[in-house]
């Protein structure tokens, strides 16, 4: 893979109750990903589902795609979108279901926190930035027993600007080579017009995200 991407950041339709909060990333990156690091048959993760972007798409692609996702209206969402539908897991990341099997790859992308943020997206209420980070690093060690040896791990993420600039991948980064065999990061640059909060072509004053890549 090169260091720098350039991908459409169209993204499908969904129902209105979900647009206000639309923070998916783009199907043509796991399309992307898919392509070159996987297989038919293969089973591939995104432990925050979100609205079933890896799901969706894991599954028109051949591939077997399992998620975790803690909103049960997005789980029954996802459900109405895949064949698999027991694939999707109601519950949190932290808690791992014991019965699933041998991932060959994790796509995925965590909720966003600013270091201004009191409130941690991962259902930790008055959270601070560091807890969150550490939070992010529990999890992933949780996820560490069911990816195969030697399996990718790619997480997607952004800086973020405001007052402060949060350097959200930059950490995510230093945080999760604790865990993983870090190999390096790559510059997606998005075309079209973007959905995410805040100025910029992906948001959040940014017309890129970060692809990090992991191997275990």
């Amino acid at each position: 893979m090169g260091t720098f991407i350039t991908l459409s950041n169209k993204k499908s339709r969904i129902p209105k109750e979900f647009q206000a909060d639309d923070n998916r990333f783009p199907e043509s990156l796991v399309k992307y990903l898919l392509e070159r690091y996987s297989k038919k048959g293969d089973k591939v993760i995104d432990i925050f589902a979100g609205l079933g972007t890896t799901l969706i798409v894991a599954e028109k692609m051949g591939r077997m795609g399992y998620g975790i996702e803690m909103s049960l209206k997005r789980v029954k969402y996802i459900q109405s979108k895949i064949k698999a539908k027991n694939n999707i897991i109601f519950g949190s990341a932290l808690f791992p279901d014991k019965n699933l099997p041998q991932m060959d790859l994790c796509i995925t992308s965590p909720p966003y926190m600013s270091k201004s943020c009191k409130e941690n997206p991962l259902g930790v209420p008055q959270e601070t930035y560091e807890g969150y980070l550490d939070k992010l690093v529990a999890i992933f060690t949780k996820l560490k027993p069911f990816m195969k040896k030697n399996a990718y791990i790619f997480i997607e993420a952004s800086n973020l600007k405001g007052k402060e600039t949060t350097t959200l991948a930059w950490d995510i980064a230093k945080k999760i080579s604790q865990i993983y065999s870090f190999e390096g990061e790559v510059v997606v640059g998005w075309q079209g017009k973007g959905t995410c909060k805040g100025a910029g072509t992906y948001g959040y004053g940014y017309d890129h995200s970060y692809c990090l890549v992991f191997r275990n």
